[in-house]
């Protein structure tokens, strides 16, 4: 992986975590409704690791998985693996795969894929 500093945190990005929407009103035959909610928004860099193409009922679908370095704070050391990372510059977004600091803590890895279903 290279080697990265603070000055190449090039994008921006947002970490949304799916909340209930009213946890009082169950939607038809007892689901509940929840969206994505914004928790917090940060610098990052991406590192592309490799793509891909998948046949899910008979469609062809791109998946695309990367590396997504920020720096360690208090909100993004709160990252778990249920949330998704937003590009607020494309809207593209990324489920969050697994979560590796680095041995110097300064930063966090976390790794994405995206085109899949959360």
């Amino acid at each position: 992986m290279p080697k990265l500093s603070a000055g190449t945190l090039l994008h921006r990005v947002a970490f949304d975590k799916r909340e209930t929407a009213n946890p009082d009103a169950p939607a038809d035959y007892g689901n509940t409704v929840s969206d994505w909610v914004e928790q917090f928004a940060c610098r990052a860099a991406f590192i592309h690791l490799r793509g891909g193409e998948t046949v899910m009922a008979s469609r062809l679908q791109g998946k695309h998985t990367q590396v997504i370095r920020v720096r360690s704070s208090s909100l993004t050391r709160s990252v778990s693996t249920d949330w998704r990372v937003r590009d607020t510059r494309t809207a593209i977004t990324y489920n969050v795969r697994d979560i590796t600091p680095s041995d110097d803590r300064q930063f966090i890895d976390i790794l994405c894929e995206s085109g899949t279903s959360a």
